[in-house]
């Protein structure tokens, strides 16, 4: 069963997908999403990274709202810097980040976590993914800003993803 479905949920979603997008459940649109629910996920195996090991789904929540915090806070300041271009501020800057990091599951969620917030932009990885360089809209203080993207996101993210074996 496991090579027929391979990933049970992503095909369940795909089916649901397909019938909501068509607006009907007639035997041909279930026949059809079936169908693609089942190819799709086959013939995008290789696509995907290693499979994901959660190892505390509580921590998932706690991030989750972490996140959303930050997001509304650092998109008050951008507006801020766009509503008042006059104030004084800090100038863009490149910030090194050191990581401690390596699950590569982990690695694409903090991407997506600093690209979602506004003001900053994952600009390189190094090769043996221990330095992130992030793109910062306003930077005072560089050291501040790789402690908090260690500490509210780095941090969290190996809880979740790098069990101990």
């Amino acid at each position: 069963m496991k090579r027929l479905l391979p990933t049970p949920l992503l095909s369940l979603a795909l089916l649901c997908l397909w019938l909501l997008l068509n607006h009907s459940l007639s035997l041909g649109h279930l026949l059809l999403g079936s169908t693609l629910a089942i190819a799709i996920p086959l013939l995008t195996a290789g696509l995907r990274p290693l499979p994901v090991r959660i190892c505390r789904p509580g921590t998932i929540l706690r991030l989750m709202l972490t996140v959303m915090a930050d997001t509304v806070q650092s998109n008050i300041g951008v507006m801020r810097l766009l509503l008042s271009p006059s104030a004084p501020r800090y100038p863009a800057n490149f910030v090194h980040v050191p990581l401690q990091l390596r699950d590569p599951n982990a690695l694409a969620v903090l991407a997506t976590i600093v690209c979602i917030t506004p003001g900053t932009a994952w600009a390189e990885l190094s090769l043996d993914r221990s330095m992130l360089l992030l793109h910062v809209l306003e930077v005072d203080d560089a050291d501040a800003i790789a402690a908090h993207i260690k500490q509210r996101y780095e941090r969290p993210l190996m809880e979740i993803f790098e069990c101990p074996l």
